[in-house]
């Protein structure tokens, strides 16, 4: 492939992992605990491996066995707690690197990670045969918090009765979380995983179900799955519940699992699996890479879709019945997303983080492939255009959104987007919406690959790559080989110009590798030269403002002209603006004659509206969307009438439209209503139209003529012919107008007249249509649409007119609202009895009621959605609920809620539910950092620091950027204005732009020393950089303080560069209760400890200038270990022989004290505690038990 790949993979680590046993000997419902054991099998590649670092987060490590000899092993985990306590920094920049430093510093990558393992020294002697070694390691896992998701439903009879499963979850590298391994995509292995669990319960995994062994008395079963494709720890995974079982009637090999009764749904969402697997094997001219295939679907889900190998586990809402209309498509666009991402994600993984939008992009771009061939050409582009929009509006509020972090220049940069609160060169540092746009990206510039290489060559890439992987996966314990499978930017690129022969060089530059990605911003007018029969067409571009960039090369342009459709293509250059474009056309007055469109049809126009001298009807910039760009263009009314009733692309149908809202005239009315009409119009255009025609008819309300608009045409098509306001029994066997039916009613609401009030005539219409709704022989449920027909009352609501600040009660409602009133109340009742699929009546209500509430009809009340929003109703439900009770907070600035809000985000047990009100409290904040408000205090600074720092948020790596979001929406990079100054350590003086010692409190120091840092930083527990002792860093203490360590054999001089890690152990303590000022104590890796007076410390002002230097970048985001006096308290009176001259004497304070966490942070802040010596850490002190 490439000079890189010759040598294979270069692995960070100094072992190869080939093979690992799971096994998961006991889970238990009624505790949520899961006890079991892993067993690596390694290859060391370097000579004397002495310490092996694997990942593990919140499991309890028992005891670490490595070829049958115990190891001693060290566990900590920096993400635990980001801050440490003394820090009262609390602005995002200073939280946002020491995120990014303790992320790093456990990275897989980058070869860290949690536990540490001494290989004991009787294996090294054996290291130079390069011998294979196997670590054994027992673990615990009591109430996860992440990783593994247990759902008890607290109802009568046994587990299985009462439907208890569990199932593993997590965003991009969350395997550590419920067993040790190395969670990183770029550690292939095959695997063995065994689960033993209760007869009743079913485990599903990945790979190949061997066999299920009962155990004697029959109460237990073992599943033994076996995977032979090498595949990397976070696309293993597990779901054990008490599942009903469907083999796929089309392909045996597949097979479907759903919670007790939900059979007959699972059978019909899954009917069409098969014919996704026929097209992607078709199109990838490649089999589907496992032997078996398996779907899952649970409740609680973390994400609607999650991939691994071989199986997929889904929300159990996406199962429906043959009568739901609406959530069809939904669940079939799940289904293709999860098996493109088998292909490529699962069975191809990348070699870094930097890679990953190559499997992003290919994954999102067959998926597309799929959309076009199942529901049609039409709904591709739409879907392309809603994709193009929504990057195209983050990328302008929040600047560029880069792909490959590390691309620019080889070097890899600090911070590559400056403009950004969160790092991005890590997955789990990134905000969410971040990476749905990341991925949303990703497949718009594969597209854009594809334009520039043609289809044909884009599939011949994908299938050279598969079978290359393919053989790759056959090779049995040859792991060299296995690197193939492995996809870098390089070799994807690489494969590029190989296939095609075409450079791609510079498309790739321009969209993913700028520092300044962005999207292009173009402003496009004209002017007609009849003189010379030419098109005068001015393209400007915005590449100031942020997330803009400048573009140069081509653009194609499309002019529509009376003699038919013309492309050009247009070179844009540095400063070139005007182009001219011949017309081929004249204009023509009378004569009648067919116009040929784009699509080779012909058309009849009326051309009396169009300008006698130009022969141009409309005009269209970039219309196959080959640019990620904006494009704002001047026409005339009557070219964008024309572009929408005759182009027929609903791309450019849908751009007229938008355009026509600034057009309030009659004939753009009648443009609008002839699509309406128009049944071969694609039903998103024409459902557009609706909401596009209510507000031209209030723009026009004073000059409008005839009914409402829309009334006259809805009455036509679903009224009765002899009395028009009873509309006919439903019949959704039309599924366009369907749709059109459930949408006309929602925009109508939206009319107002001359008093701002909805018209009499549309309220009573749609009152009447809830009224006569009648759906017995539809062979469709009609939820959605009642749903729909709440929403238009809603709609129809306008702010109520207080008298004299009466109070509101039910006897003096408006009658018209007490209408509304009515309707709801009487829904939401029915609801209770028989409620309706996924909820969709309640969520409309709950919308109404705050509508209701928010127009002052009736009394603002948060009780209804806090009974709502409790654990127990539906998600949809809960949700709902949710967002009425963070706009109630944020309108009515209510403390007690937003408390409320926060308590639930911190104690709700659905990890979907946490992340949707930190998501909603972001798009609706209670203030902003722009606004005082009352609610903007200490205390909530306060709380949300403490929750993205060490809250419920260290074990969900989503959870955590959404606070770091929120923290940010409301009080932006900087130290919230609402706290105090913090008592400096340091004094910023303005007018040398220098920091100074604040001489009130350390006068005794004697040495003025300045220094160039940020002035809110203290100098507290600062590891120090300057060391005496010139030899190799210990990898397990630089784990522990949590910093990165340098590359093997790499030795430190005594002047070490600034901002580098501190030796190991070494740690700055001011000596407060000490009598003498101004003395310091420094512990180093020895024992004993020294006393240094800083005044005689040589050169003390480049001392300090070095830890003020480090603390701008926190290279120590572990805890601060405990004072050495207190380790030697649980010291054995004589020390074991583990102790070389190199090891500190360190022990984490991290333990997996998850249970008590939150009742003890408080008090454990105070005194660090040292870890009992117990025979079961390996007896010595530098294996902590993780059991205390």
């Amino acid at each position: 492939m490439n000079k890189k790949k010759d040598k294979g993979f270069e692995s960070p680590r100094p072992f190869k992992l080939t093979h690992q046993v799971v096994c998961i000997n006991n889970i238990n419902f009624q505790r949520k605990s899961v006890i079991g054991y892993v067993e690596l099998t390694i290859f060391p590649t370097v000579v004397n491996l002495n310490r092996i670092k694997l990942n593990s987060k919140q499991c309890r490590i028992y005891r670490v066995r490595v070829n049958d000899l115990e190891a001693p092993f060290i566990y900590n985990d920096p993400t635990l707690e980001v801050c440490h306590n003394e820090s009262k920094q609390r602005n995002l920049n200073y939280f946002s690197s020491a995120y990014t430093a303790a992320v790093s510093a456990v990275d897989p990558d980058a070869g860290n990670g949690e536990l540490v393992i001494k290989v004991p020294s009787e294996l090294w002697k054996q290291g130079d045969d390069l011998k294979v070694l196997k670590v054994y390691i027992e673990f615990s896992l009591d109430q996860p918090k992440g990783g593994l998701h247990f759902v008890v439903p607290d109802v009568e009879g046994s587990m299985a009765e009462r439907g208890a499963h569990v199932f593993s979850f997590g965003y991009q590298n969350s395997t550590r979380f419920w067993f040790p391994c190395v969670d990183s995509y770029s550690e292939l292995c095959t695997w063995k995983l065994e689960f033993t669990v209760d007869a009743s319960m079913v485990a599903v995994s990945c790979g190949d179900l061997v066999e299920t062994i009962y155990t004697h008395d029959m109460r237990k079963k073992t599943f033994h799955y076996v995977l032979p494709i090498p595949t990397a720890a976070p696309n293993i995974s597990l779901a054990v519940g008490p599942f009903e079982i469907l083999v796929d009637p089309y392909m045996h090999e597949v097979t479907h699992f759903c919670l007790p009764q939900l059979l007959p749904l699972l059978k019909h969402s899954m009917s069409y699996l098969h014919e996704i697997f026929e097209f992607y094997e078709e199109i990838l001219t490649c089999r589907y890479p496992y032997s078996c295939f398996k779907t899952v679907f649970v409740d609680e889900a973390y994400v609607q879709v999650s991939s691994y190998a071989s199986m997929s586990i889904f929300s159990t809402n996406l199962l429906h019945s043959p009568m739901i209309i609406d959530q069809t498509p939904q669940t079939r666009r799940c289904l293709a997303q999860a098996l493109a991402q088998q292909f490529f994600g699962c069975f191809i993984s990348r070699m870094s983080w930097a890679d990953e939008w190559v499997l992003k992009g290919i994954s999102g771009y067959i998926y597309g492939l799929y959309l076009k061939k199942t529901f049609g050409v039409n709904e591709y582009r739409h879907w392309i255009k809603e994709e193009l929009d929504q990057i195209v509006e983050y990328e302008l509020k929040m600047g560029g959104v880069l792909l490959h972090p590390t691309f620019s220049g080889g070097k890899e940069k600090d911070n590559p987007t400056p403009h950004l609160h969160f790092s991005i060169k890590h997955p789990h540092t990134l905000s969410w919406e971040y990476f749905k746009m990341f991925q949303c990206k990703a497949h718009l510039v594969m597209r854009l690959i594809e334009n520039r290489i043609s289809m044909e060559f884009m599939l011949q890439v994908f299938n050279k790559l598969l079978s290359l992987a393919s053989t790759a996966s056959s090779q049995k314990y040859q792991s060299h080989m296995w690197s193939q499978m492995l996809l870098s930017t390089h070799a994807f690129l690489k494969s590029i110009s190989n296939v095609s022969g075409k450079d791609i060089g510079p498309l790739i530059k321009q969209w993913m590798c700028r520092d300044q990605s962005g999207v292009v911003k173009f402003f496009g007018s004209f002017a007609f030269n009849r003189k010379r029969n030419v098109l005068e067409l001015e393209i400007r571009q915005d590449y100031t403002s942020s997330g803009t960039q400048k573009y140069v090369g081509p653009i194609k342009v499309t002019v529509q002209e009376l003699d038919g459709s013309f492309n050009h293509t247009l070179q844009i250059e540095e400063n070139s603006l005007k182009h001219d474009i011949p017309c081929h056309s004249k204009s023509r007055r009378n004569k009648k004659k067919k116009i040929p469109l784009m699509n080779g049809e012909e058309v009849d126009m009326d051309l009396s509206a169009m300008d006698a001298d130009s022969p141009l009807l409309w005009i269209r910039i970039d219309p196959d969307m080959s640019i990620l760009r904006k494009v704002e263009f001047e026409q005339a009314d009557f070219m964008w009438q024309y572009q929408l009733r005759y182009e027929r692309d609903v791309v450019a149908q849908e751009e007229a439209i938008t355009a026509l809202e600034k057009f309030p005239t009659p004939a753009s009315r009648l443009a609008l209503t002839d699509i309406l009409e128009q049944e071969q119009c694609f039903y998103k255009v024409r459902m557009q139209a609706c909401f596009c025609l209510a507000k031209i008819a209030n723009s026009m309300m004073s000059t409008w003529q005839g009914p409402p608009a829309m009334k006259s045409l809805f009455t036509r098509m679903f009224c009765c012919k002899s009395c028009p306001n009873i509309v006919r029994t439903n019949n959704f066997i039309n599924f366009q107008s369907y749709f059109l039916q459930k949408t006309m009613p929602v925009a109508m609401a939206l009319l107002r007249d001359v008093q701002n009030l909805c018209p009499k005539d549309v309220l009573n219409f749609i009152l009447d249509l809830i009224k006569y709704n009648d759906n017995r022989k539809n062979k469709f449920s009609d939820n959605y649409y009642r749903a729909d027909l709440i929403e238009a009352l809603t709609n129809s609501l306008t702010p109520a007119i207080s008298i004299n600040n009466e109070v509101r009660t039910v006897d003096n409602l408006n009658p018209d609202v007490r209408l509304i009133l009515e309707e709801i109340t009487r829904f939401l009742n029915m609801e209770k009895l028989l409620p309706s699929f996924r909820n969709t009546i309640t969520v409309s209500c709950l919308r109404a009621i705050r509508q209701l509430q928010k127009n002052g009809h009736i009394p603002s009340d948060p009780s209804l959605f806090k009974a709502y929003a409790e654990y127990g109703h539906f998600v949809d439900v809960r949700v709902s609920a949710l967002e009425a009770l963070v706009d109630y907070t944020r309108v009515e600035r209510s403390s007690a809620d937003l408390q409320w809000l926060l308590d639930m985000v911190q104690s709700d047990p659905v990890h979907y539910v946490r992340h949707e009100i930190l998501g909603m409290l972001c798009k609706n904040p209670p203030f902003t950092k722009s606004a005082d408000s009352g609610l903007c205090n200490e205390a909530l600074v306060d709380q949300l620091w403490k929750l993205m720092n060490s809250g419920g948020t260290a074990h969900d790596w989503r959870l955590r950027c959404d606070a770091v979001n929120l923290y940010y929406t409301l009080f932006g990079l900087t130290r919230p204005s609402c706290l105090p100054l913090p008592e400096l350590g340091l004094v910023l003086n303005l007018k040398e732009k220098k920091a100074v010692l604040n001489p009130t409190i350390k006068p005794e120091l004697g040495v003025s020393v300045v220094m160039d840092t940020p002035a809110s930083i203290g100098i507290h527990g600062v590891g120090i950089s300057y060391a005496a002792v010139d030899e190799e860093p210990d990898p397990v203490s630089l784990g522990v303080c949590g910093v990165g360590q340098p590359p093997q054999g790499l030795k430190r001089k005594a002047e070490t560069p600034l901002g580098s890690p501190p030796e190991p152990g070494q740690i700055l303590q001011h000596q407060e209760d000490d009598g003498r000022a101004g003395r310091y104590k420094i512990r180093f890796n020895t024992m004993e400890e020294e006393d240094i007076d800083m005044e005689t410390v040589h050169d003390s002002q480049a001392f300090i200038h070095h830890q003020l230097n480090l603390l701008e970048r926190p290279s120590t985001p572990g805890k601060e270990p405990p004072l050495v006096e207190q380790s030697l308290l649980s010291t054995p009176a004589t020390l074991p022989p583990l102790f070389s001259k190199e090891t500190p004497l360190l022990s984490s304070k991290h333990s997996s004290k998850e249970k008590d966490r939150d009742r003890d942070r408080d008090r454990d802040r105070d005194n660090s505690y040292a870890y009992s010596n117990s025979p079961a850490s390996g007896r010595s002190l530098r294996s902590p038990s993780l059991s205390d």
